[in-house]
């Protein structure tokens, strides 16, 4: 029965995320590109073993090579009491873990390729009168969390290295049209203000935007597009 449903799967197209057989968007494999990913330091007990977590995940069985990509992480755990008893004890703790990784290139100037967000849950019965079995079960409490999300990112991570667009072209800007500023009040009786398109074509005045370059101004041209025209 289990083979039969996965030759069906396998006929309609199925591929398993982190199988050798998938490639990503730009060539290579998925686990190839986890394990170009160095994963940053995350701070605290808790943000150490995430990040052991997302190492071995990362990494899976084969050695790292932290060359191509690093991942920021930031997370933190939110504990609620459950089952509030008559002296202000809980019986039980609900921990829910959140997380917001960042997924840059390795240069001078990293550039940011991709962001995310990560959520998990689990709990614990409290046992108050056991001290160090309730530090403890604390302690296991966090370690879960963290291992679902270190899987959670990895899986996000993956997902967009399977289907991440090539990066774009940069092309070199040519001359662009101007139109004439009807907003600006003119200095002279020979100084005209005109306004430059952006990159996509549009000058700013006509669908409301403060700057004409959606990736940046230019030295030449101010940040509100409107240049003088002797």
């Amino acid at each position: 029965m289990a083979a039969a449903v996965l030759l069906a799967l396998g006929g309609c197209g199925f591929q398993p995320l982190y199988g050798s057989s998938g490639e990503t968007a730009d060539g290579g494999t998925i686990p190839d590109k986890l394990r170009q990913v160095y994963v940053a330091g995350i701070p605290e007990r808790y943000g150490q073993e995430l990040r052991l977590f997302l190492q071995q995940d990362m990494a899976g069985s084969a050695p790292e090579n932290p060359t191509g990509y690093t991942l920021q992480v930031s997370s933190f755990v939110m504990n609620e009491s459950l089952d509030i008893h008559q002296d202000n004890t809980s019986g039980r703790t609900r921990a829910t873990g959140h997380a917001h990784w960042i997924l840059q290139t390795v240069a001078p100037a990293p550039v940011v390729l991709a962001q995310g967000d990560a959520q998990a849950m689990d709990g614990e019965n409290e046992t108050y009168e056991q001290y160090f079995a309730q530090n403890l079960n604390q302690a296991t409490l966090a370690r879960r969390v963290a291992n679902a999300l270190a899987e959670r990112i990895t899986q996000q991570v993956a997902i967009w290295f399977r289907t991440k667009a090539p990066p774009p072209q940069q092309h070199v800007a040519g001359p662009r049209p101007s139109y004439v500023d009807p907003n600006v009040m003119p200095n002279s009786s020979t100084d005209i203000q005109e306004q430059s398109v952006g990159e996509d074509g549009m000058p700013a005045m006509a669908i409301g935007r403060t700057n004409p370059n959606p990736s940046g101004t230019s030295e030449s041209q101010p940040a509100n597009g409107t240049i003088g025209n002797q």
